[in-house]
């Protein structure tokens, strides 16, 4: 039976966390048992809510921006590693769930030979775009960084060509490995939002950046990999930075209304629901493109994952500020840019346990906790597709993994 050519959303995304969690399960049981048929490691692209010390080591970020100063990194590494909150990232919780290696940030190995790749690689940098600075360059704006997912893919291939001494062996390498592909595209909207684009122009960029995307998606499937995990766009409009950005003036008649259940902004999260629309669908098409064979796209949402916790802070161990930063200056949502989180004049909370941002931009660990274990959520094998593939053994490994995290 031919599969839908665009199955409808919500089932869609009901399905992929269905899928997400059997993919891990088997992994986790795999490398429990001491079997072969896991995964090995881990390869990352994305942005600041992914980089592990990427950005520290690019010489336009002045060394590493931030997030290389107290007090980042101060509840769990004790010390800022480049990480972009107090302590892990999702990412982080991920691996250590499926009792994998952390996965080494690309520009930190050293010498770029196969030994400091050989548990998998990050090559997310924080401030990194979907779309080239060209892209941006030609609309008047200029990206944080000049680095997009274009070079972090050439980073791939170079990784690549070191894992193996022949194709055969490098796909043997690519499929025992997890992939995932963002989050990324926040930095596309930021760049484009405080450059004072309204909401409406910024969404004609969607379709390239959700094309982006799928094109890096489309190029590591190339290169042999087996399963890929897509995590869309967070809520924008619940970000302290855009919140308080908008409240003090700044594109002001273009912020829209606020949500009464969240207080977030009601068209900014418009334009990350209108993402993450065209990235399940485009999720959704390479599913197609690749039905009956062992390759498995699946797609994350981080979207309903923090919006959760805003909506009901108290029922996922938050405080009553969801929606105020952890880390930062005096201000509405303590946020205030000229007093940024590791900047003179910018203190941190006491306990960014019950905070969900870190820094007015970023999520304190406790929110990537929870992060990854909504993309670690099992549901039952049934609520699969019609026609998918799925495990007939209810995956207890997963499961544990998540326990393993604390979910």
């Amino acid at each position: 039976m031919a599969p839908p050519l665009c199955p409808r959303l919500d089932v869609v995304a009901a399905s992929a966390a269905a899928l997400l969690g059997v993919l891990l399960a088997t992994a986790s049981a795999a490398l429990a048992g001491g079997g072969t048929g896991g995964y090995a490691r881990v390869f990352s692209f994305g942005d600041s809510l992914t980089d592990t010390g990427n950005a520290l080591r690019l010489p336009c970020t002045g060394g590493g921006g931030p997030a290389s100063r107290p007090p980042y990194g101060e509840t769990f590494f004790r010390r800022p590693t480049g990480r972009a909150s107090d302590g892990r990232l999702a990412v982080d919780f991920v691996v250590e769930a499926l009792r994998l290696p952390h996965p080494a940030p690309y520009l930190a190995a050293a010498g770029k030979t196969a030994a400091g790749f050989d548990h998998g690689v990050n090559f997310a940098v924080a401030g990194s775009t979907a779309l080239s600075p060209e892209f941006y360059a030609g609309r008047g704006l200029k990206p944080f960084v000049p680095v997009s997912l274009a070079n972090q893919t050439i980073w791939f291939h170079n990784v690549v060509q070191l894992l193996g001494s022949s194709d055969h062996d490098r796909r043997k390498v690519m499929a025992s490995s997890l992939f995932i592909v963002g989050e990324i595209g926040v930095n596309d909207y930021l760049v484009s939002l405080v450059g004072n684009l309204t909401v409406g122009e910024v969404e004609s960029f969607v379709p390239h950046i959700v094309g982006a995307i799928r094109s890096v998606v489309n190029e590591v499937i190339a290169a042999g990999a087996t399963t890929v995990v897509v995590p869309g766009m967070i809520p924008l409009g619940c970000e302290p930075q855009l919140l308080a950005l908008y409240q003090g003036g700044a594109g002001s008649s273009d912020a829209g209304d606020y949500d009464p259940r969240s207080g977030c902004m009601a068209r900014l999260n418009g334009l990350a629901e209108r993402h993450n629309r065209e990235l399940r669908c485009a999720v959704a098409e390479l599913r197609r493109a690749h039905w009956g064979t062992s390759t498995s796209v699946v797609y994350a949402d981080l979207y309903r994952a923090v919006t959760d916790i805003v909506v009901s802070p108290g029922r996922y161990g938050f405080g009553d500020m969801p929606l105020e930063a952890c880390c930062g200056g005096a201000g509405s949502y303590n946020f205030n840019v000229t007093a940024f989180c590791g900047a003179s004049g910018a203190t941190a909370c006491a306990d960014p346990s019950v905070y969900v941002s870190w820094d007015g931009v970023h999520f304190t660990e406790a929110a990537n906790r929870h992060i990854a274990c909504a993309m670690l959520k099992v549901r039952p094998a049934g609520a699969a597709p019609p026609g998918m593939a799925t495990s007939t053994t209810w995956p207890a490994a997963a499961e544990a993994g998540r326990r393993r995290i604390g979910c």
